[in-house]
């Protein structure tokens, strides 16, 4: 088959749990002997970068700026897979969907597949318009496609109460291995097992300033054993709150923002991590908790329903918004090793059972092949 990918900022991932879902997934089909083709930004993908371990990479142009990077981007895309004969367009996020009805107007006879990854019109950094256009998103992702894939069940149970419309549930995966490494860990002055660890962008919505005002107490309370925390993410167009975070931990010589990572650098800070919190009011099926699992770390998420989903009986939750609970669960975790190894290695099962991309890309295969089936049936009457 010919695969084409729209919606992601490009990969080699950088940050983003659409970035990462797509990196693996169009590695793991450029294997299984597919040709690939990622739509790529260039503000993001290295122009010189043509193709990534097998998968051929589409460099093209964008506004960048916060509302219309993703979406002209998108509509550039669209245009240039029009002219090309893709057997597959596999749409990802909500927000680039609200295009890919010129694929069906265009490129009849394509597969037109969507991953609903989040409900982001849900996240705070959006204005009211924004929200508007991602709920328009949201339509075309849920009923315009010949197919849709949600990565939780809350999602395609959502789904198919709004829009009446069956999903097939596919969970992003992960693929890492423990890293025996410290060396990156030195610039920070972090040592193996003495740090708490958080990923993900410093979002509002994130909840980091939850962690933050946790940490603290604990720290007042003499109850942290000595463990630093340790931010591990940027801002996305959320200079504002990124500095009111910063401004909050200013008191703690503990709470180290360490930026963006990836790499080596990000592959050492899970691995010799203490523990993972994940405080979250709103996920889709966050990409850096199943990292954290697979890494074999203990997790303390909030109890929003993806998380649950996530982690079951693997993991601690804490009741979302609630500092308190937070608190107290992190005081519990940092007081009781035999606890936190017990955690980590079911984590670590569930994970490599449920989110390898092996096994994860073999079902998209078939979503992908009995879309095309059917749309030949279909021309063929």
């Amino acid at each position: 088959m010919k695969i084409a990918f729209i919606g992601q900022k490009g990969i080699p991932a950088k940050s983003g749990g659409v970035e990462n879902h797509v990196e693996n997934l169009a590695v793991e089909l450029a294997q299984k002997g597919h040709a690939v083709f990622v739509y790529v930004r260039n503000n993001y993908t290295d122009k010189n970068l043509m193709e990534y371990k097998g998968v051929k990479l589409i460099h093209l142009p964008s506004i960048p700026t916060k509302n219309l990077d993703a979406i002209s981007h998108t509509f550039f895309a669209i245009v240039h897979a029009i002219f090309q004969k893709y057997d597959v367009v596999h749409f990802h996020s909500i927000g680039p969907n609200s295009l890919n009805f010129l694929i069906k107007i265009f490129k009849p006879k394509t597969a037109l597949i969507a991953t609903y990854h989040c409900q982001d019109y849900l996240h705070q950094k959006w204005g009211a318009f924004a929200r508007t256009y991602l709920k328009l998103g949201e339509y075309m992702t849920c009923k315009i496609t010949d197919k849709t894939i949600a990565v939780t069940k809350t999602l395609q149970k959502f789904v198919r109460d709004k829009f009446k419309k069956e999903t097939v549930v596919i969970p992003s995966g992960v693929r890492v291995a423990k890293n025996a490494n410290t060396n990156e860990l030195e610039k920070w002055g972090l040592k193996e097992n003495e740090y708490i660890i958080s990923v993900s962008r410093l979002i509002r919505h994130k909840g980091i300033h939850y962690l933050i005002e946790a940490f603290k107490n604990l720290e007042d309370r003499n109850l942290t054993g000595g463990k630093k925390l340790v931010i591990v993410g940027d801002g996305f167009y959320t200079s504002d709150y990124v500095a009111e975070l910063k401004k909050i931990a200013e008191v703690s010589k503990n709470i180290i923002f360490v930026g963006a990572q990836n790499g080596e650098a990000l592959s050492q800070l899970f691995s010799h991590s203490y523990l993972f919190v994940q405080p979250s009011n709103f996920e889709g099926l966050s990409i850096a908790l199943l990292e954290a699992m697979a890494y074999g770390k203990a997790v303390l998420v909030s109890d929003i329903a993806e998380n649950v989903e996530a982690v079951a009986e693997a993991g601690v939750l804490f009741k979302q918004g609630d500092v308190v609970d937070l608190e107290n669960k992190l005081a519990e975790l940092i007081g009781n090793q035999e606890r936190v190894n017990a955690l980590a290695q079911a984590g670590k099962e569930r994970a490599e059972k449920l989110y390898n991309w092996n096994e994860l890309a073999y079902k998209i295969e078939n979503v992908y092949k009995e879309a095309i089936n059917r749309k030949n049936k279909n021309n063929r009457n």
